[in-house]
């Protein structure tokens, strides 16, 4: 929309129920059974997100077996859900009829929370994948990666992140040009929604292509050292990898891609897809790979589960009766790897650098993806 002499009107000082009228997003003054619902739902992901999260950041700051770059990944992948957790707390209670009252810098900021957390998760995911690929081509328990490296690593990621968050509110919005406004979120652009789902539809397919170059390269060393080991173990060994793989991308594919295709969709003006019926379960589901990253990166580390045992049961007479194998783990550890981290490959199980096993008391510290 324009004047007479082609200057765009901006609707700055309108209201958010103005752009929602606009859209067709109508925002209904009373709560409705869905309304319920959804808040519902939300509130319990967030609760059980902020508590997982927590759990494994403590987990890592307490431990200084998880003083290494993949566990500092790993504790800036936690961080980065547990803000989510935050982000999306802080949606539950100013959605639904509670819209209305927002200011347009309250809905950026809203909306802006969102977009800043699930970057950081989605980069992050990536980070752990790229260190994972760094670690086992150079046949590393860890990466070589120093401390500042990490600390500028994350520090990026976070710049991106709050980046990304601030876009919209930075200028690509459609307050000035109407007919651009999304559906789904009515004072965002339609092209900025199809920018965000196509960089993460992109992320993802980095991250397939990262995780099959990592389970194609551990099949073929575990071929090669097929005379190394029993024709059963290496079946097993390539079978534990390739459930790894799946979790990792599967959590992701069933968490992100609804959500992913629906932005897509509205952004696309695809006006008979009816997004507005499945936006909130998008949503809701997107947050939901925020705890299984706890789950799927740290719940199946035997020492994040042994410190997680410890912080829970507060019982600290069991650090004592933990200490024994630990230390005895370390020793062996020293026996494995070399003066620069590296690892024989006739010493490590199967011969071949895991990212995760099954059972991973069966794989020294920090092979664990």
């Amino acid at each position: 929309m324009s004047s007479h002499n082609d200057t765009p009107v901006c609707y700055y000082d309108h209201s958010v129920q103005f752009f929602y009228n606009k859209s067709g997003k109508v925002i209904s003054s009373e709560w409705r059974r869905r309304d319920r619902l959804v808040v519902g739902l939300g509130l319990t992901v967030c609760i059980i997100v902020i508590l997982a999260n927590i759990l494994v950041i403590t987990a890592i700051v307490i431990n200084r077996r998880f003083h290494f770059p993949i566990y500092y990944l790993l504790g800036n992948l936690a961080a980065a859900d547990l803000f989510a957790g935050l982000s999306y707390l802080h949606l539950m209670f100013h959605t639904g009829p509670w819209t209305i009252r927002l200011s347009t810098r309250q809905w950026f900021l809203r909306q802006g929370l969102i977009d800043t957390s699930l970057t950081a998760s989605v980069a992050n995911l990536l980070a752990v994948a790229v260190e994972r690929h760094q670690t086992i081509f150079t046949m590393q328990l860890h990466s070589k990666m120093t401390n500042r490296r990490v600390a500028l690593l994350i520090a990026g990621i976070w710049a991106a992140a709050i980046f990304m968050g601030l876009v919209p509110m930075m200028g690509w919005h459609c307050l000035c040009d109407l007919d651009d406004c999304s559906t789904m979120a009515p004072m965002y652009s339609r092209s900025y929604l199809v920018f965000w789902g196509v960089l993460n539809l992109l992320t993802f397919f980095i991250m397939v292509a990262v995780y099959t170059r990592i389970f194609l390269y551990v099949r073929h060393k575990t071929n090669r050292m097929s005379q190394h080991t029993s024709q059963t173990r290496q079946r097993e060994t390539v079978v534990n990898l390739m459930k790894t793989v799946s979790m990792i991308l599967g959590a992701f594919v069933i968490c992100w891609t609804p959500g992913l295709v629906v932005l897509l969709l509205d952004g696309l003006h695809c006006d008979d897809c009816n997004v507005l019926k499945y936006e909130k379960y998008c949503l809701i589901l997107a947050e939901c790979n925020s705890f299984m990253n706890p789950i799927i990166y740290s719940f199946r580390d035997k020492d994040m589960r042994l410190t997680f045992q410890r912080i829970l049961c507060c019982c600290r007479g069991t650090s004592n009766q933990q200490g024994a194998p630990l230390n005895a783990r370390l020793d062996s550890l020293k026996h494995e790897t070399s003066s620069n981290g590296e690892m024989d490959s006739e010493d490590r199980p199967n011969g071949t650098p895991l990212l995760m096993l099954e059972h991973p008391e069966d794989t020294p510290p920090g092979m664990h993806g």
